[in-house]
């Protein structure tokens, strides 16, 4: 931050300013913890040797929050990964089962949008195909905010629901898959080189309700990639040009996601360690009936609150996962060592 030559490249300077104030943000979050409890801990004392249990009940008060936000920070130390602290990419998409699968799409869709509203992140839809009847057959959003990749990451995979059919005029109940899928955006001091000949472009009408021009115009892009298989698609502007710059930057991210998966494999050499998404790779069930309950096949952990997880409180289960992934890990690069 000292050297003189630091503005004379603006893109650099603004991203080492990035670093430095959140480097800061660590830091003075850790010293207002340790003066707090410092503080506390003295307030205790004296309210002991005085005898008044109102001050030792709110200074109690007081610790349990320090506990709670030093257990945050602690599983915030986690995020170490090479673009954790990135924006990321958040895809849906339905399986099989009609409806019922589009309608739990649209339901995950709002479950991850309510947990990116609760922690501030900004949250941009960049495009979205609706379901015959009911719900999206997928959709694809930007969640852009301090470590977002690092903490969605864990949610990639497969999650099922179990309900009674609101669909069905027999009350019967119905099972339904979706898929998540989360990438980091990719900023442009990673240089991925794409060839032309390598992608094949489509244009469309863009879907849903919009300006004079987004329903009339093809201004939606639909990029595939061909060695790899990868589509991205991109209908947030009125500007064809401009959907497909944005396009890009979304295969970019997806192409560099899965090379941080392939390293992620090599070093921790286990299949329990890969994060691929496909068919059968389940990783959470929400159950809405017989019972309630929403369980983490990763990390066994359970809640009887469906309502709240489909709300947003997803915390407990990124933070269990992720250290469960990180643990993983780094134990086994321990016993390569060894």
């Amino acid at each position: 931050m000292e050297d003189p030559t630091l503005w004379d490249n603006p893109e650099q300077a603004q991203k080492i300013m990035r670093e430095r104030n959140f480097l800061v943000s660590q830091v003075e979050g850790v010293k207002t913890m340790e003066g707090e409890a410092k503080a506390n801990l003295e307030l205790l004392a004296l309210a002991e040797e005085e005898g008044d249990n109102a001050i030792i009940a709110e200074v109690m008060t007081s610790l349990t929050h320090l506990a709670e936000e030093a257990k945050r920070r602690e599983i915030e130390s986690l995020l170490s990964g090479e673009a954790d602290q990135n924006n990321c990419y958040l895809e849906v998409n339905s399986g099989a089962g009609g409806t019922e699968s589009q309608d739990w799409t649209e339901m995950l869709l709002r479950m991850y949008t309510r947990w990116a509203e609760k922690h501030g992140y900004k949250i941009t839809f960049m495009e979205s195909t609706d379901g015959e009847q009911a719900g999206l057959k997928s959709a694809t959003i930007q969640v852009s905010g301090p470590n977002a990749y690092g903490w969605l990451k864990t949610e990639a995979g497969v999650h099922r629901l179990v309900r009674i059919s609101p669909f069905d005029s027999a009350a019967r109940r119905h099972t339904s898959f979706a898929s998540v899928w989360v990438y980091p955006e990719v900023d442009d001091s990673i240089e991925i080189e794409i060839s032309d000949a390598d992608l094949k472009v489509d244009t469309f009408r863009a879907s849903g309700a919009g300006g004079q021009h987004i329903n009339k115009t093809e201004s939606a892009i639909r990029i595939t990639h061909i060695p790899s298989g990868i589509v991205v698609a991109c209908q947030t502007d009125r500007s064809q040009h401009r959907n497909r710059a944005t396009a890009m930057g979304m295969l970019k991210a997806r192409l560099y996601e899965a090379e941080l998966q392939k390293r992620e494999a090599a070093a921790a050499q286990t299949e329990a360690s890969k994060t691929d998404i496909g068919w059968g790779h389940q990783i959470r069930s929400y159950v809405l009936a017989p019972y309630q309950l929403v369980k983490d096949l990763r990390t066994n952990l359970e809640k009887t609150n469906p309502e709240a997880v489909l709300d947003g409180d997803l915390d407990d289960f990124m933070a269990a996962a992720l250290s469960q992934r990180v643990g993983t890990t780094r134990s086994e690069a321990s016993a390569q060592a060894i």
